[in-house]
């Protein structure tokens, strides 16, 4: 038994609406949840989360906007669907609650950052020798 596409409405019918976007890789959260938590971490580790989840950030942003949009354009359309209202309508939750969890963690890896930065700083400050003044 096959099945068939509902049929779309106006123009936004045309072409079929995206499945949800799929959640982050769980490993880099998993990762970000840690050192932000306070698991140790080295310079280029750091950089390389803070790479990774500002694209997520960004990219998450973008497919929100154009969720936002494509839900503007339905809204706006008196012939629009319910069901396709309503697939924009979880996309755009979805999308805020992914965005509100990467800027979060993005904010909580800049705090550790700073940390670690700050403890390497003192400890190499510590152990230094004493300059030597008046030679």
């Amino acid at each position: 038994m096959s099945q068939r596409e509902p049929p779309r409405s106006g123009k936004l019918g045309r072409r079929p609406v995206a499945s949800l976007p799929d959640k982050l890789d769980l490993a880099l959260v998993k990762r970000l949840r840690e050192v932000v938590g306070g698991a140790p971490a080295i310079e280029s580790e750091l950089r390389a989360l803070a790479d990774q989840a500002g694209g997520w950030a960004r990219a998450t942003e973008a497919q929100l906007r154009a969720a936002e949009r494509r839900l503007g354009k339905l809204n706006a359309d008196p012939t629009s669907e319910l069901g396709e209202m309503a697939t924009e309508i979880r996309r755009v939750e979805t999308l805020s609650g992914e965005l509100d969890e990467a800027r979060s963690l993005l904010a909580g890896l800049e705090r550790r950052t700073r940390e670690l930065r700050t403890a390497w700083l003192k400890y190499h400050a510590d152990s230094a020798p004493p300059l030597k003044q008046g030679t």
